[in-house]
This record gives C-alpha cells, structure tokens and sequence, in this order.
C-alpha cells in the first residue's frame, strides 16, 4: 500500500511536471527560443516512463518489500523533492524537460545553479536509484540508473554546446570559477 501511494504521488509529481513545462515551453518559443536535441527526447520519455513500468512491475510481480533502510532512503528522498522544488523555482521561466534555448538570455546562477551546473540531473539520478531502493527492487534501481546515465551522456552535451552558442553560459561559468 506505501508503494503505491509514493509511486501514485510521484506520477502525479511528474505529469503536473509536464503542464509547468509545456506552458514553459511556449512562453519561451513565443520569445524566440528553439529546442534543442528533439530527436532524444521520445528515448528520454520512454526511459522515465519505462521506470515506473519496470519499477511497478518489479515490486508487484517479485513480491519486493520495503527496503529494511526504508526511513533513511525515503528521508534523502524528501531532501531530494526539496532540492527539485528548489531547481524548478530558481528556473522559473526558463525550467524544462525539454532543452529550450533562448538566445541572449543570461543563464540561471541562483539557487542550486550556483554550486552546480545541473542540479535537477542529480535530482532525476537520485530518484531513479532511490525510489526502486526504497522497495528492494534492485533490477530497476541498477538497469535505469545505467540507462539514464547512457541518457545524460547524449543529453548534458548538447544542452551544455546550445547554452555555450546561444547564452553567456561560458561568461557565467567563469564568474562562479573565479567567485569560488
């Protein structure tokens, strides 16, 4: 019953998601940004819905139970929802799942953006091994964190070159370098 619940309140994490983003989205396009890396994004989207598939599947049909180090993941799980929140509201405007670029724009450097250069990447990688962590269900925590990383190889590339030609990425970074 807790599996579901959390897998529930997740899903309905995700799909609100997808609403903020696509408004995002639009407002962004209509101010004259493009996207970037559209053909990795149908593989990206069935990865993460893959997930919950996968990870329903393993904890119903293998009979997984909750992990005896339940609290402790499920406590980092929190500070990891908080650590979301935190990216998508320093984002505002400009937070997608998709990679959408405005040109001229003034990168993020606030918030989470200001000790890493993609925070909500280290967000998606902790859940994905923590949500199956929390159920036991190991063959989903192994095989979709190897999958995402495979993902984010292709993916934090070309976000980081689109930024790079299209922003102050580099100017940005260079501030933060010399700040620290």
């Amino acid at each position: 019953m807790l599996f579901f619940i959390i897998i529930a309140l997740v899903i309905i994490q995700r799909l609100v998601e997808v609403v903020i983003a696509k408004r995002n989205e639009k407002r962004m396009l209509a101010q004259g940004a493009y996207e970037v890396g559209a053909s990795h994004y149908p593989y990206m989207l069935a990865l993460h819905i893959s997930f919950f598939l996968f990870l329903i599947a393993e904890v119903v049909f293998l009979n997984r139970t909750t992990s005896p180090l339940f609290p402790v993941f499920f406590f980092i799980f929190l500070l990891v929802q908080i650590l979301r929140v935190w990216c998508l509201t320093s984002l505002g405007k400009f937070w997608n799942t998709k990679i959408i670029v405005l040109p001229g724009a003034n990168v993020v450097t606030k918030g989470p953006y200001l000790y890493f250069r993609h925070p909500n990447y280290i967000v998606v990688c902790t859940e994905i091994l923590l949500l199956p962590l929390m159920f036991q269900a190991y063959f989903t925590a192994l095989a979709f964190t190897l999958l995402n990383l495979a993902m984010l190889s292709v993916r934090i590339p070309l976000e980081e070159k689109a930024l790079i030609e299209a922003t102050d990425y580099n100017e940005a970074l260079k501030k933060k370098i010399s700040a620290s």
